[in-house]
Formats: structure tokens, sequence, C-alpha cells
């Protein structure tokens, strides 16, 4: 074990910040989307948020592992969520790929009808109201990408991010 330094001056704890800070914004902004926007997920959508959701906390872990003289296992920590945000952009490709019509979604993506008949409206009130989320269908663009292309460009910046921070900090063991 290695003797703590002061962690805001180590590359590789920086690096895992700015991850750690990055991946917060970036599910903060997708379930504001959904709670204050009124977006609703697809499936594939809650799917690609996963990653973050197991991502946050461990690399929560690696910095403090990273601060307590631990580079190594920092490191490694670190490298796990780096290749879970690949395969978070890999998911995000076939998204984006369905959505493109490139090949077809899931046979299962379409949309979740809440909770019907739970209203003051009734059942057929609460039908003529529902927005189903469909996986092949962009809800919504900024320029060219959708919700599931912008994942893609995210989770991979994240991925280069966590890959960067792992090396700095087996750089900093050896």
């Amino acid at each position: 074990m290695q003797a703590p330094i002061h962690s805001t001056k180590a590359p590789a704890y920086r690096l895992g910040a700015l991850m750690l800070l990055a991946a917060i914004a970036a599910i903060v902004t997708a379930l504001g989307f959904e709670y204050i926007g009124g977006y609703s997920p697809c499936p594939l959508c809650l799917q690609q948020r996963y990653a973050y959701y197991a991502g946050i906390p461990a690399t929560f872990v690696a910095l403090v592992l990273i601060s307590s003289g631990r580079p190594r296992l920092g490191g490694g920590v670190l490298a796990l969520v780096a290749l879970a945000f690949l395969a978070n952009a890999g998911l995000g490709i076939y998204h984006a790929g369905a959505e493109w019509k490139f090949w077809p979604g899931p046979e299962t993506c379409s949309g979740s009808l809440g909770r019907l008949g739970t209203g003051s409206g009734g059942l057929l009130k609460d039908l003529g109201n529902v927005r189903v989320a469909r996986c092949d269908e962009a809800a919504w663009r900024l320029f060219g990408l959708s919700f599931a292309g912008w994942n893609v460009a995210i989770s991979l910046l994240l991925f280069l991010t966590g890959v960067r921070g792992a090396i700095a900090c087996l750089r900093r063991a050896a």
C-alpha cells in the first residue's frame, strides 16, 4: 500500500472525478428529460441507464481507493467501470441503429402502459392519454443524435476517461 497523496494532484484521481461528475450529469439529464420534459423512456433506454447506476458508486469507490493509497485496486475498479461504459455504448449503438431502421429492434420493445385505470377518468380516458415509448423511433434529436446516440457518445467518452484513469493508476503504482 502506498502512502496517501493529496488527491487533487493525482492525475488518476482527477480523471476518476471527471468520470464521476460526467456520469452523474448524464444520468441526471436523462432523468430530467423523463420527469421534467415528459419523455417516457423505452425499455432499451432504461437498460442503458444500468451502466450509470452501477458505474457511479463504483467510480466513487475507486476514488476512495486511489486517495487512500491503493492506486492498483482503484485502477482496477476504474477499468471495470470503463468496460461497463464500453458495453453500454454497444447497447446504445444497437438502439440507435434500430431508430435509424438499420436493423429491427427487440420485439418486446413496445413501451409501458403505466398505471391505467387508476386515475379519476377511468380506463378509457387513460388509454387516450397514453404515450407509448417505442425503441425503434427516436423521441427527440439534437444535432442529428437521439437520446441513444448521445448515450453512445457519452459512454465512449466515459470509457476513454476510465481507461486513462486506470493507466494513470498503474503508472502511479509502479
